[in-house]
């Protein structure tokens, strides 16, 4: 599974500001409701809910909080990278800079873990997150997220 297949350009947010992790959920929910047509109430409550059970803060200033909707019809992400890193609970107690928001038709099963693990041999590729952290263009990073290295591949 590529990158590609889950993101698009417009789904990306270069430069994205936010003052904490509620706030920065709220953001990635409205872009989220943007590229799918969802209603960003239903994507914001079920990314909200998932973080309750624990953080998705991964370390190395990177979360990917996911979650699965009724009426998605695909497995679908928004990016941000932020201005100024937010607390978010993480793993290794960092404040967060670039989050991949993943949602998953409820009956994705494997297909939604394959693109949680793909996002995350992704983003802990060092060359890959110095250059998205690099840079303000959307169109770049997308690049970037979709032609990590090989060896990362899924």
């Amino acid at each position: 599974m590529d990158l590609s297949d889950l993101i698009e350009v417009p789904a990306i947010l270069p430069a994205l500001k936010a003052n904490s992790k509620k706030q920065l959920l709220q953001l990635l929910a409205e872009k989220a409701s943007e590229v799918t047509g969802l209603s960003e109430r239903e994507i914001f409550d079920t990314i909200l809910q998932r973080e309750r059970l624990g953080s998705t803060g991964v370390g190395n200033g990177i979360a990917i909080p996911h979650g699965k909707l009724p009426g998605i019809k695909a497995i679908t992400g928004v990016f941000a990278r932020l201005d100024h890193p937010v607390e978010f609970e993480s793993l290794d107690d960092q404040p967060v800079d670039m989050v991949f928001l993943l949602l998953a038709p409820e009956g994705a099963g494997a297909d939604h873990l394959k693109a949680l693990s793909r996002i995350a041999r992704v983003l802990r590729d060092s060359e890959t997150v110095a250059k998205i952290r690099g840079t303000r263009d959307a169109a770049a990073i997308y690049a970037f997220l979709s032609t990590a290295p090989a060896s990362n591949a899924a």
